[in-house]
């Protein structure tokens, strides 16, 4: 583990001043000899790895940060660089590893670690390497940290979440993927954006697969706490279904466009996943739509299979799933979608 300078000893032989630049009021307790402090900490330290970090660190959602990847030169760098600026940034500590070690006790992990796929590669067999490079990762994150809550960036997320609960041996209401949170942040913008409100005001969700197979909600979108496609039916202003299809594939294409800009996602995922540690560790009960054991709920059966449902997150994981009211096309597309899902596990073979 490298050490931030701030760890670092001052004065002859290394002797720590400390005691002699601060003194202590009269009649004052000592300070205790436990403290107990937030700690997140993030596998690999990519674009999105990093934007993660960087979000984390200017919400100020931890007190400790801990920096994994297998490439030891970047890693320093980005672990400098983000020390660097301690003097613009909350109180916190900033370490880096190519040793899982460096993870133990930690609240929350983030795994954004994840083999890129080669042009021509079947997705079955980007699949199987991930699971390879999964098998590596998973088991020292849980040993080292078995009260931490698991979260995975990486995708193909939902796959990978069930991959990762598989490894791990932790119940399933603490391993979470980041799942269509960021697809559905989407949504609401484009939603906003269609009828000039502030996307904080749109109550929408995107469910499923992160991915093609995912499913927009319509039936339950409701914007400063009126639903949309009711209203309309009320106020009977005519709407085309095209229309709403090509917004959820503006969903869709989103990500997509932005690689084909600029090589890579890792704002907008950022965000979402700072979203997603603040409303854990700080247990707001808070409800999103993320990757979680789906088994038994919306008649989704045929086997354990992890994809977005509109949760109730805290400082525990998963609280619940929320009891929404789908049509009966939104049911057959979830199902659908999970079977998908399923049909790439049992491909798997664990």
């Amino acid at each position: 583990m490298h050490k931030s300078a701030s760890s670092l000893a001052f004065g002859p032989g290394g002797l720590d001043i400390a005691q002699s630049f601060f003194k202590p009021i009269h009649g004052a307790s000592p300070p205790p000899t436990t403290t107990r402090n937030t700690k997140i900490s993030v596998i690999g330290v990519g674009n999105v790895g990093m934007a993660i970090a960087q979000t984390i660190l200017t919400q100020h959602l931890a007190d400790e940060i801990a920096l994994v990847d297998v490439n030891a030169d970047k890693l320093r760098g980005e672990m400098l660089d983000l020390q660097h600026a301690a003097a613009f940034l909350p109180r916190t500590t900033i370490s880096s590893s190519v040793d899982y070690s460096n993870t133990r006790g930690s609240d929350l992990v983030m795994v954004t670690a994840g083999a890129r796929q080669i042009p021509g590669e079947s997705r079955l067999n980007l699949l199987q390497r991930n699971l390879a490079l999964f098998s590596k990762i998973i088991p020292p994150l849980s040993a080292g940290s078995p009260d931490a809550i698991l979260l995975i960036v990486s995708n193909p997320v939902d796959v990978l979440t069930y991959v990762a609960w598989k490894l791990s041996g932790l119940p399933a209401n603490r391993v979470i993927g980041s799942g269509t949170n960021l697809d559905s942040s989407r949504f609401r913008f484009l939603i906003a954006d269609h009828l000039d409100v502030n996307a904080q005001d749109v109550q929408a969700y995107i469910m499923g697969e992160h991915g093609d197979s995912s499913v927009a909600l319509w039936s339950s979108i409701s914007v400063g706490g009126v639903p949309i496609l009711s209203f309309l039916e009320r106020q009977q202003i005519a709407y085309e279904k095209q229309t709403l299809e090509n917004i959820h594939k503006e969903v869709i294409q989103g990500a997509y466009e932005v690689i084909g800009l600029k090589g890579y996602t890792s704002w907008a995922i950022g965000y979402s996943v700072a979203n997603l540690a603040r409303t854990i560790l700080r247990d707001q009960h808070r409800v999103h739509p993320v990757s979680v054991l789906a088994t038994g709920f919306y008649g989704i059966d045929g086997g354990d299979v992890f994809l977005s449902l509109p949760t109730q997150l805290g400082r525990h994981g998963v609280l619940g799933v929320t009891n929404l009211h789908l049509s009966d096309e939104e049911s057959q597309q979830l199902q659908k979608s999970a079977m998908t899902i399923l049909e790439v596990q049992s491909q798997l073979g664990i």
